[in-house]
């Protein structure tokens, strides 16, 4: 193989595991610091799109959309790593269901869980603001953490066996 050809070659199917999982872990970590920042430094305006919403998935799409350009900015940077988490852990589950690891495959899915449940409650937080939800939300950051931490060693503890085709 020339240097040129090692350089541009494809990483293997547990490289790129253990990549994604390292990036979940990265912006669990960045997630967990503005969370605590936005808990210890931010107001959240009582009125605003989504707060109070009648329909939980309307309000929680409201709010978000009002978040990310309008919030404050600790609060908007918050809920832009939400969403690339939500990404990581699509990329995590699409790297193990390929390549069927069902250990891996099963981290990767209670880690994408653990996130979206960390989100809604997270909005829930944002549109309603009841303490309950930012503590789900901390307990279920810990969960997904757990999850990619497990998926790194489980990608670096054995090879892949390639799915059927």
């Amino acid at each position: 193989m020339t240097q040129q050809t090692a350089l541009t070659a494809r990483p293997e199917p547990a490289r790129r595991l253990r990549m994604v999982n390292f990036l979940a872990c990265v912006l669990l970590l960045i997630q967990y610091l503005l969370g605590m920042a936005v808990n210890l430094f931010v107001t959240l305006p009582a009125r605003h799109p989504g707060a109070g919403a009648r329909d939980y998935f309307t309000g929680v799409a409201a709010g978000l959309a009002w978040v990310i350009p309008h919030g404050p900015t600790l609060a908007a940077a918050h809920a832009a790593v939400g969403l690339a988490l939500v990404l990581a852990a699509v990329a995590s589950i699409a790297l193990t269901w390929r390549h069927n690891t069902r250990a891996a495959t099963v981290t990767s899915v209670l880690g994408a869980l653990a996130i979206l449940g960390a989100a809604f409650n997270g909005a829930s937080f944002l549109n309603y603001g009841h303490d309950v939800s930012s503590m789900i939300m901390a307990g279920l950051w810990a969960v997904a953490l757990a999850c990619y931490l497990t998926g790194i060693v489980l990608a670096a503890g054995r090879p892949y066996r390639h799915a059927k085709g």
